[in-house]
């Protein structure tokens, strides 16, 4: 598995298990304030696809795991 795999699925899961978090109609429903978290990951999505700039991909090439296409 390369990296941009990795870095899509540990974002999925961030983004339901904040909204699961925040959303008062869910049924694990913890705050409000973890929609914070989700708007955290889209943003850091949106700037990475314009700066090609990703912390998690940084990290994960440190332990050597590889980059290439999809």
């Amino acid at each position: 598995m390369n990296s941009e795999r990795i870095v899509r699925i540990v974002a999925g899961s961030f983004v339901m298990l904040s909204l699961a978090l925040g959303a008062e109609a869910s049924p694990v429903f913890v705050s409000k304030y973890f929609l914070f978290f989700t708007a955290f990951v889209g943003l850091n999505l949106f700037q990475s696809g314009f700066t090609r700039f990703c912390p998690l991909n940084n990290i994960l090439a440190k332990f050597g795991v590889k980059s290439g296409s999809c």
